[in-house]
Parts: C-alpha cells; sequence; structure tokens
C-alpha cells in the first residue's frame, strides 16, 4: 500500500464528565461503530469489518487519539477472520494511537483467525503520556479449529510498539510460518490452539494501573504456581510477568477459544469497576 494511502480515525474527549466519540472516520474495509454508551464515564467504539474478515491486500489504518481524562473501550464485532490469499498479497492492520494524561485506553479485541493459505501483518504504535493507562490484548487462533483446520495459514506476524512519554516502553514481536517453524511441535505451541497476550502499561503508582495490574497476577489459574513441564495439556495455561515497573505482560495458551474465556471474563468483570470503564464489556456485548 503506498503511503499516502488513507487512515481511518477515532478521537474520544471529555464532554460533560463523560467520554464520547468527537470524531470519527471509517474507511473501507473498516467500519467504526459507536453503541449508545451506558451509564458511565467511558466511550465504546467497536470496530468491524465488511464481510466479517479481511481479504488479501485489504489494509486497515486506524489512528486512535484520547484526549485528556477520557476513557475509551476499543472492541471488535466478532471474530476477525483472515481469509486466503490466492496472489501471495497479504492482509494487514496498522493502528497508531495517542493517548493523552490521565487517559485509559481498553483493548479487547476476539480472537484474530488466519484461515487456510492465508497471509496477515499487524503493527500497532501506541504513544503514552507519562499519566496514562493502556490495557491491551492480542487474541489469535490457529485457524478453523472445529473443521479440523489447524495452523494451515502461510504467514502471521503482529508487532506492538509502546512508548511512554516519547520513550519506548515495550517492544513484542511475534511471527510464524508454519510450514517452516513446525506449530505444533511441543517446542512451540503443541496441543494449544489459542494464544492470548495482554499488556499492561502505565504510571505505577496510578490507581487504575494498580488495581488492573492485581487482577492480571490473580488470572493464573488454580494450582498453577509457576510454568513447568508438568502442565502440558492442561486447557490453560497462563503466565504473568512484571516486565518493568510500569508494564505488566500476561501470556496465555489455550486447547480452545473456550478455554481462555475465563482470562476475558475476569478482566472485564474488574473492567466494570466505576475507577475503570464503568461497566462489563462482556456482559453488554452478548
Amino acid at each position: 500500500m503506498p503511503d499516502q494511502a488513507p487512515w481511518s480515525e477515532l478521537v474520544v474527549a471529555q464532554v460533560r464528565q463523560q467520554s464520547r466519540l468527537v470524531a470519527s472516520r471509517s474507511i473501507q474495509p473498516l467500519k467504526i461503530i459507536n453503541p449508545a454508551a451506558p451509564a458511565s464515564p467511558a466511550c465504546h467504539a467497536v470496530l468491524a469489518s465488511y464481510g466479517g474478515g479481511l481479504l488479501a491486500g485489504d489494509s486497515i489504518r486506524l489512528r486512535v487519539r484520547c484526549e485528556e481524562a477520557s476513557r475509551l473501550l476499543l472492541s471488535t464485532q466478532a471474530n476477525t477472520r483472515i481469509f486466503k490469499s490466492l496472489d501471495s498479497r497479504p492482509a494487514e492492520q496498522l493502528t497508531e494511537g495517542y493517548v493523552a494524561e490521565n487517559a485509559l485506553v481498553v483493548v479487547l479485541p476476539d480472537p484474530l483467525v488466519p484461515q487456510a493459505a492465508s497471509r496477515y501483518r499487524q503493527v500497532q504504535h501506541w504513544h503514552l503520556a507519562q499519566s496514562a493507562t493502556l490495557l491491551l490484548a492480542d487474541w489469535w487462533h490457529a485457524g478453523r479449529t472445529d473443521a479440523g483446520e489447524k495452523f494451515a495459514f502461510t504467514t502471521f506476524a503482529t508487532e506492538l510498539r509502546v512508548h511512554v512519554a516519547g520513550r519506548l516502553a515495550l517492544l513484542d514481536r511475534f511471527a510464524l510460518r508454519p510450514a517452516e517453524h513446525l506449530a505444533t511441535s511441543q517446542a512451540t505451541f503443541g496441543p494449544y490452539h489459542s494464544a492470548l497476550s495482554i499488556y499492561l502499561v502505565g504510571p505505577p503508582a496510578g490507581a487504575q494501573f494498580r488495581r488492573l495490574a492485581a487482577a492480571l497476577r490473580q488470572l493464573p489459574p488454580p494450582g498453577q504456581t509457576d510454568l513447568h513441564a508438568s502442565l502440558a495439556g492442561r486447557p490453560l495455561v497462563v503466565a504473568v510477568t512484571q516486565a518493568r515497573p510500569n508494564v505488566l505482560l500476561v501470556r496465555a495458551l489455550g486447547l480452545s477459544r473456550q478455554a481462555l474465556a475465563p482470562v476475558y471474563q475476569a478482566m472485564s468483570a474488574v473492567l466494570a469497576e466505576k475507577e475503570l470503564l464503568g461497566f462489563n464489556p462482556l456482559a453488554r456485548k452478548y
């Protein structure tokens, strides 16, 4: 795609003590939906795509801007399917986010599902003010596993960068080519078909960061005290790491999407607290 390709945009600001979507532009194949806000201080924006997925050559470019003290939940309408590439072109999603002082952004998408022979690339770059907080989930699935399709895609790559006050706080890259990397070997994913990463970045002394960090540290299933070979084959495995004082990282693997559902349920319950979003994202969705 040329550098001059247009970007979709959304801007959230405080209006009469509530966060509102004050500007929005959707460029195909992206469609931005702004459901009526519940009785809460947060704004909810839903990212959808025409046809429920991305075709080869599709490029979603999105800029997100959250003004001072605003709160945003960014979610998706359903799983994002990545359809097969017949001409070797990838589908891609590029996101740039700008989060001002004392703002909170929560990104909770449904899983990406790269189908057989698909190619996909995702890059997210978030710029946070010193007192801003970001909770971001990156979830993908091995394919249409209910139909027996597992790691049949051609390429899958994702990158996340987070800058805080202009300084790089987090860089995470992942790429997988199943034909080369033997995705189902015990050295990679083994029996697991669903992978979820959760990133929390914010001021360590901030009330929102501390509350979310406390909830994330409770995510490992009962009986899992550490990562060990004896955990192999469990429906759900979770690792929580304090990567830096202002960065908490969660990695989770599930035998299925349903196995990882408790992780989202636990996060959504905490986000319902009035100091955070003020509503339960899952309860509202379903």
